[in-house]
């Protein structure tokens, strides 16, 4: 009974909704608009997931990943470990490396298409969201994604940081530990659960990136910055329900797999202290 509610909630925003795409990936879009639409089972979703427009979107949602997870985590990291300080005025410069967490992604997206905007950007030299250049697109939509995640990975680390026993700095000290050497005997060990999370999240957030494409690129130059999600969503209205369906049980799939292999890979040197 106890259960009931929550069973409730997954029944009708989760199983119920994971169905329906089921149901839909099994039948095919009546080209004429009359009738039910034709039961395909699961060919329809073997022919998506293997076909080159799925496998393309694939590639793209893992670049974007790479461009984006490692770099937020470094970044967020440095800040966090510079910031954690008890220095007269610190508040404000933490205050100023969280401001991005209550940023949305549309405005993170509003202010870099601003500023690199090849034609009517502040700096117009730099050519990175050019019709010219498909090649560094992508890496630019990731940029404003890295900065507008910075603020959560900044407060999360910072956290963290902040929850260190004093007793095993001062040990460390002691034992003659260089700062490299504490931060990474030390420091990283300590905050490693934190870390695992970020990196779990900043993934999911990857793979589920669509506003700053559609407002940056529009999937341009060409399909160059068509990421999964994207071509899920489909602005431009080319693929049918049925292949989108399919294309949205692959992103689960696809999510949960890489989730499960981060975290069986990561949690392994996760050190969980009393």
């Amino acid at each position: 009974m106890f259960l009931l509610p929550a069973l409730a909630v997954f029944v009708g925003f989760f199983y119920y909704p994971l169905y329906r795409l089921v149901d839909m990936a099994m039948h095919r879009e009546n080209r004429f608009g009359r009738g039910d639409p034709p039961y395909v089972g699961t060919t329809q979703i073997i022919d998506t997931l293997t076909g080159s427009d799925f496998v393309e979107g694939v590639t793209h949602s893992a670049l974007y990943m790479v461009y984006t997870v490692p770099l937020g985590l470094v970044l967020g990291v440095l800040l966090a470990v510079a910031a954690n300080r008890k220095l007269k005025g610190i508040r404000a410069f933490q205050t100023v490396f969280s401001s991005t967490v209550a940023t949305s992604v549309a405005v993170a997206s509003v202010i870099f298409f601003t500023l690199v905007n090849p034609e009517v950007g502040y700096f117009k030299d730099v050519t990175w969201l050019s019709l010219a250049n498909p090649d560094t697109a992508l890496f630019s939509v990731s940029l404003s994604s890295v900065w507008q995640n910075l603020g959560l990975t900044f407060i999360i680390v910072l956290a963290s940081l902040q929850a260190v026993p004093v007793e095993m700095e001062e040990a460390a000290a002691l034992d003659g530990y260089g700062p490299l050497r504490h931060f990474w005997r030390i420091t990283v060990p300590l905050i490693s659960p934190a870390l695992l999370f970020l990196a779990v999240v900043l993934v999911v957030h990857a793979l589920q990136a669509y506003a700053q494409i559609e407002l940056l690129t529009n999937g341009g130059p060409g399909t160059a910055t068509e990421t999964l999600l994207y071509k899920i969503a489909d602005p431009q209205g080319i693929r049918s329900v049925g292949v989108k369906a399919s294309m949205s049980l692959g992103l689960f799939v696809l999510t949960a797999a890489v989730a499960a292999v981060q975290y069986g890979l990561l949690s392994r040197r996760v050190h969980y202290g009393d």
